[in-house]
């Protein structure tokens, strides 16, 4: 596909731009426990802020939700982790894009 062709409004450049974005990096701090668990967050300050970096990016909800997960697995290195992006709806269809990483033993 040619560079400076577009589909659906869109470039190949405008969707690989998720490479090129800088954003703050995810404080984390050493986990204390060994054992397996699993934390769900909803909201935390912090990373209230990272993700309204994304707000006028103009990339693709895949691309966000999968950026975020690679940007998680670098600050903690969890043993597995999903990240669920729910996004607004558009023309009255919402998108949810669930991006999974699981460690290799």
């Amino acid at each position: 596909m040619n560079n400076k062709s577009t589909k659906f409004g869109y470039t190949q450049n405008q969707a690989e731009s998720v490479k090129n974005i800088k954003l703050p990096e995810i404080e984390a701090w050493e986990n204390q426990y060994k054992r397996d668990y699993t934390i769900i967050i909803e909201e935390l300050k912090s990373l209230k802020y990272y993700f309204l970096q994304y707000r006028n990016c103009g990339i693709f909800m895949e691309n966000i939700a999968n950026r975020i997960l690679d940007d998680v697995i670098k600050a903690i290195k969890p043993k597995s982790c999903t990240v669920t992006g729910d996004f607004t709806p558009r023309g009255g269809l919402s998108s949810v894009i669930v991006a999974q990483y699981k460690a290799k033993k």
